[in-house]
């Protein structure tokens, strides 16, 4: 399943096709554990992040690249998705090699801190689908992308290779480090530079038209402060939270799921647009419904997972 959005590159509105891969709870997974690998594609995670960097100690590192391509080849049926190191590391490209031939749903890109990482990466998978015989462009990015202070300044920046991007990602455990503070006060709150960033993700991933997904909440022992805080993501308009823990899952999917009023408002809406392609503006249970309306009930859509196009 697949459907249209639009986002603005200087200036011009373009239309892109999505594929329906859902990104409520991505899921960690440390690529030198296959057991812990197995047990997190068994579970009702939306995808899992099999992962090459930061879980992973360096002397571990050859063993977990060789190990990743393999699981992702025996589940074919699993949109499965790669972290790989970040660019400028010595792992970094003899992780996209081993990665890439066993055709992942998508590459996590960390450290992300602008057009040009992206755009390298771009390049890089590229050439590896092309020597794989994969057909160029069907492998996306996860991209990371407020690691790092410097990369907050990169996020408008993205627009002219935005192609590949799956989603972006807002991260504030790294950043924080980066900046030399807590990721959250005592009172569970983010401080005002980690604020700013989480913002600006969700700006930056409404001009590209793809979605934005929310930190990791860092305590799996803790339901209720997860909850409090997948429940503001996805009012802020995330749609999806990195999980750290299998223990997470239900608590995250429940909070990004649109709720069945919700959904049967969006269907209504939708279905009355595109029945009436040509109005502006309409009355629907006595209020008035216009076009952004409609764009919002797609949104809801594709949350619920029935994708709709305008």
């Amino acid at each position: 399943m697949a459907w249209l959005i639009a986002y603005r590159c200087r200036g011009r509105k373009i239309w892109r096709k999505i594929t329906a891969m859902r990104l409520r709870s991505p899921l960690f997974a440390p690529g030198d554990s296959d057991r812990k690998m197995t047990k997190a594609i068994a579970s009702g995670a939306d995808t899992v992040i099999l992962d090459l960097e930061d879980s992973v100690a360096a002397p571990a590192k050859p063993t977990a690249r060789a190990m990743v391509p393999d699981v992702v080849r025996g589940h074919p049926g699993r949109e499965l998705i790669v972290r790989v190191n970040p660019r400028g590391t010595p792992w970094y490209l003899e992780d996209l090699a081993a990665v890439v031939p066993s055709r992942p749903a998508a590459i996590a890109l960390p450290k992300c801190s602008g057009a040009d990482d992206l755009g390298a990466m771009a390049h890089h998978l590229e050439a590896l689908e092309a020597a794989a015989g994969i057909p160029v462009g069907s492998i996306k990015v996860l991209a990371i992308v407020t690691e790092t202070a410097a990369s907050v300044f990169g996020l408008g920046s993205y627009g002219p290779v935005a192609s590949r991007l799956l989603a972006i990602c807002f991260g504030a455990e790294d950043l924080s480090a980066d900046l030399g503070i807590s990721p959250r006060h005592p009172d569970a709150s983010y401080p005002a530079p980690v604020i700013l960033a989480r913002a600006q993700t969700l700006v930056a991933a409404g001009a590209l038209g793809v979605p934005a997904i929310d930190t990791p909440y860092p305590d799996h022992s803790d339901p209720a402060g997860l909850r409090r805080e997948a429940d503001a993501a996805a009012a802020d308009g995330f749609s999806g939270k990195i999980l750290i823990h299998p223990a997470q899952i239900d608590i995250v999917n429940a909070a990004f799921t649109p709720p069945a009023d919700q959904v049967r408002w969006a269907e209504r809406v939708n279905a009355a647009f595109t029945a009436n392609p040509d109005s502006g503006v309409f009355a629907l249970d006595g209020k008035m419904i216009d076009r952004p309306h409609w764009k919002l009930a797609q949104r809801i859509l594709a949350a619920a997972g029935a994708g709709a196009t305008e």
